[in-house]
């Protein structure tokens, strides 16, 4: 089967679109025939070696970690699924990706993968719709008629985040630049923030419950944010290599968030596509031989909304 893998840490170039042995699924695992994966920025960290303290991948490396495909082969003790099966998942990060023709998965992480959109595109869900999700409410403790202010709510977690906060029953506040307005206004902000025209604490003048930080901004500016949330609440941040702020006395707890797979909550997130409460969103498709370009694409800031790429056979 075609891959592409990379045999040593380093930038872009060192992406290699090859043939690798097709793997057998385990005990517990499924083969999956993959229809897309999707492009994430921890991908560019994790191939430039950034991140080899918390994910220690073994090279050569695939990179991909959501998947959307095909079961094709079962391993042993499977009974959820079988094969002919769609599917779509999060997988391990520091197990070999999807950017493959095939993948192995573990069944537990699993789930049907939405109907009502192209199989492929699918893979643009898990990472980031359970980011949102997790950030929101296993962790923001978000409820109906609390106000939450997403902070870079224009990229693929904001989108989903406001998405999921609005249909929540909160009232949402969102940042974003003016490319991205637009798009936020229609995912369901109730207030859009254009945070290049000014201050975010100055444009956000009442208490919020929840501040969700999606953005790499600096540790003044985030250590600001908090100052915007209500006693008792929260500051979830997800850019984890600056620890997210708190304030003890007022009783505001600064979480910082690493994404974890869960099939039970993504099997909750494909329910929400499929009944129209929430939109996949993907701006480009890319086939999986030009991976090694949308990484340079994305090095350079120069890849905007959610990339899906696609193997040549599926």
């Amino acid at each position: 089967m075609k891959a592409v893998r990379f045999h040593e840490y380093g930038d872009p170039a060192v992406l290699r679109y090859e043939d690798v042995e097709l793997p057998a699924p385990g005990a517990g695992q499924v083969r999956i025939r993959v229809a897309g994966t999707s492009f994430n920025s921890v991908d560019g960290n994790i191939r430039g070696g950034f991140m080899q303290g918390p994910i220690p991948v073994r090279l050569p490396h695939t990179p991909g970690l959501d998947v959307a495909g095909t079961v094709d082969a079962l391993g042993e003790g499977v009974a959820s699924f079988a094969v002919g099966d769609r599917v779509v998942g999060f997988l391990p990060m520091d197990k070999p990706g999807a950017a493959a023709e095939y993948v192995l998965a573990p069944a537990e992480v699993l789930a049907a993968a939405p109907q009502s959109v192209p199989l492929a595109d699918a893979a643009a869900l898990p990472l980031v719709s359970l980011t949102a999700y997790q950030a929101l409410f296993d962790h923001g403790h978000l409820t109906a008629g609390q106000r939450v202010l997403i902070n870079g709510a224009g990229g693929a977690v904001g989108g989903y985040a406001v998405q999921l906060a609005k249909n929540a029953g909160a009232h949402v506040i969102a940042t974003a630049s003016p490319r991205s307005t637009g798009a936020v206004g229609e995912a369901g902000a109730d207030e859009v923030v254009d945070h290049t025209a000014g201050s975010v604490t100055d444009a956000v003048t009442e208490p919020v419950d929840v501040v969700l930080n999606l953005a790499p901004v600096a540790p003044e500016q985030l250590a600001a944010l908090v100052t915007l949330v209500r006693p008792g609440g929260f500051l979830v941040n997800t850019t984890v290599w600056m620890p997210a702020p708190g304030d003890e006395e007022r009783d505001v707890r600064g979480i910082d968030l690493f994404v974890r797979g869960d099939a039970g909550q993504l099997a909750k997130l494909v329910a929400q596509v499929d009944s129209g409460e929430l939109r996949v969103d993907v701006a480009e498709r890319v086939p999986l031989a030009e991976l090694a370009a949308l990484h340079a694409r994305a090095a350079e800031g120069a890849v905007h909304g959610k990339v899906v790429v696609v193997p040549s056979a599926a």
